[in-house]
C-alpha cells in the first residue's frame, strides 16, 4: 500500500517517467514536467530520494535501481493504458 500510495502522489509518475532516459538538472525537469511549480518539484523529488528512487549525481537528478526498476515493473501497465486508449478510441468497441 505504500508504494500505491506513493505512486499515486501528483505528477510523481511524471517524474518519473521524465528521468526514464537520463538524467536532468531540476530546471530541465521542471520544464520537461510541463512547467511544474518549484515547490511540487522539489517536495516529489524529495519524497523520491528518501524513498531511493531517484538519487541527485553530478549530471542531475536521475533513477537509482530501485527507479529503473519501478519504471520496468510499470511498462505492463502503460502497454495496457495503450490498448485501452486505443479501444477507447476506435468507433466499433464503443457500447
Amino acid at each position: 500500500m505504500a508504494a500505491l500510495d506513493l505512486m499515486g502522489r501528483r505528477s510523481l509518475l511524471r517524474i518519473l517517467w521524465e528521468l526514464r532516459s537520463r538524467a536532468l538538472r531540476f530546471r530541465e525537469l521542471q520544464a520537461a514536467c510541463d512547467e511544474l511549480s518549484p515547490t511540487l518539484l522539489n517536495a516529489r523529488l524529495k519524497e523520491m530520494r528518501e524513498t531511493r528512487l531517484v538519487e541527485l549525481t553530478d549530471q542531475g537528478y536521475a533513477l537509482t535501481e530501485l527507479g529503473r526498476e519501478l519504471r520496468t515493473a510499470l511498462q505492463p501497465l502503460r502497454q495496457w493504458s495503450e490498448r485501452w486508449s486505443r479501444a477507447l478510441a476506435s468507433p466499433e468497441d464503443r457500447d
